[in-house]
């Protein structure tokens, strides 16, 4: 992929083109009539334990996020406007930052917002969007782990006009983090800590039917890396209430351009087997990076908060298993108990263990020199309830808890313990 850009023109052309879809702009009711407006009020409590003397990180925030969509004007050719108004108030904080917080030029935290939008037009089933946006590519993604949402700026085309084939496609120059409050930051490879003016990425998702999918995507972060990403996922029906499904998930990273994170040659890979049975899915997954550098993805804002772009089947909640050489084994366990007569209510338990991590053979004049030992090991494990109300008044509200252990060497994070208790709201306005 020595050109995305011109890839893009090309994406465009073929989605505006094609003529084998439904044509859902036929369908639009109007930018009035279709807009939506929606208010979530979401409360955060984050308790980072850092153990060993290490300064420890309490946070407790409430935002309010106000999300308005409008519909699209009437004719062969839709406009239309997307726009948010996000504000995190300050509750309490203690010792050092968990990413909820704006912290200003003196270094205190308080409370803070966010305002943006963007601009949309459709032609049939393809949509492009530019402004303040929230791209969701596997090799793109902005990341939802904190109080508010990070954005991107920059543009976006998204097409289902080629049938079981939805097409992405984006050209991005700056994001803004989990505690940003401006459209201007930047786009960071987020452990080399090096910035990007622009990224851009093309791909698509293909559907065979309801069991088998592909996924194929490849991005350009401009003179930092050249990344591709390959999904497969696969679901076996047996009998009655059982299913095995399987996911397997590729990604191949090499340097590029001005190479200023230094020499990338990288391939990270997961393989994921589930097995549901009525309210219960065991799962055991193993994953591998094969490299001298770390597996390494976008982060946005000053503060270089990492994003979503990384599928792998061990990125959990808080550390992401992509030391260079890394191999990793996931057990796992679900349970829903609407079976069990409480609906909503679910419950998540899982353990993985990385061993080989070996960073001494990094590029000594690149970004990712020094970042790991040679036979570092980790350990994680999580648990987590969640329950969301299913009728009444407080329909839709969601309780979330998680809690994390981890264990391991310096390099991996330490000694780490987490605690997430996450109240979200939703509620329709338009």
């Amino acid at each position: 992929m020595k050109n995305v850009k011109l890839s893009l023109i090309a994406l465009a052309v073929a989605a505006g083109s094609a003529q084998i879809a439904v044509a859902a702009q036929a369908d639009s009711k109007g930018f009035v009539e279709d807009s939506s407006l929606t208010l979530t009020n979401r409360n955060y409590y984050f308790n980072h334990d850092k153990q060993n003397g290490r300064v420890d990180a309490r946070e407790w925030a409430h935002a309010m996020l106000l999300d308005y969509k409008s519909g699209f004007t009437q004719g062969t050719v839709g406009f239309g406007v997307d726009a948010f108004a996000y504000g995190v108030l300050k509750l309490d904080e203690q010792g050092g930052s968990t990413g909820n917080l704006y912290i200003n030029n003196d270094g205190d935290r308080e409370s803070f917002g966010q305002i943006g939008g963007a601009a949309k037009v459709r032609v049939s089933n393809t949509v492009a969007r530019f402004g303040n946006l929230q791209p969701n590519a596997p090799v793109f993604a902005a990341g939802g782990s904190r109080i508010k949402p990070q954005t991107a700026q920059g543009f976006e085309l998204t097409s289902k006009d080629l049938g079981d084939v939805a097409l992405q496609a984006g050209h991005f120059t700056a994001g803004t983090g989990w505690r940003g409050n401006d459209n201007k930051d930047l786009i960071l490879a987020s452990y080399a800590g090096i910035a990007a003016d622009s990224v851009d990425y093309l791909g698509g998702d293909y559907s065979v039917n309801d069991n088998l999918s592909f996924s194929l995507y490849g991005a350009d972060f401009e003179d930092v890396w050249h990344q591709y990403y390959g999904n497969a996922n696969y679901s076996l029906p047996l009998a009655a209430g059982q299913k095995l499904n399987f996911d397997a998930n590729l990604y191949r990273t090499l340097d590029s351009g001005k190479a200023l994170a230094g020499e990338i040659d990288n391939t990270a890979w997961s393989l994921a087997a589930a097995y549901s049975i009525g309210a219960h899915k065991f799962t055991l997954a193993y994953q591998a990076v094969d490299g001298d550098e770390a597996f390494d993805y976008a982060g946005f804002g000053a503060e270089d908060s990492v994003g979503d772009s990384i599928n792998l089947a061990n990125s959990i909640q808080y550390s992401d298993f992509n030391g260079p050489g890394e191999k990793s084994v996931q057990v796992r366990y679900d349970v829903k108990m609407a079976e069990y007569g409480v609906p909503g209510l679910s419950f998540m338990a899982r353990y993985v263990r990385g061993t080989d991590i070996d960073g001494s053979k990094a590029d000594a004049t690149g970004a990712y020199a020094g970042l790991y030992g040679s036979d570092d090991r980790e350990s994680e494990t999580n648990v987590e309830a969640k329950y969301v109300v299913q009728s009444g008044a407080a329909k839709d509200l969601a309780v979330r808890v998680r809690q994390a252990w981890h264990r391991g060497d310096a390099s991996t994070g330490g000694d780490q313990n987490q605690l997430r208790v996450m109240l979200s709201y939703p509620i329709s306005i338009l």
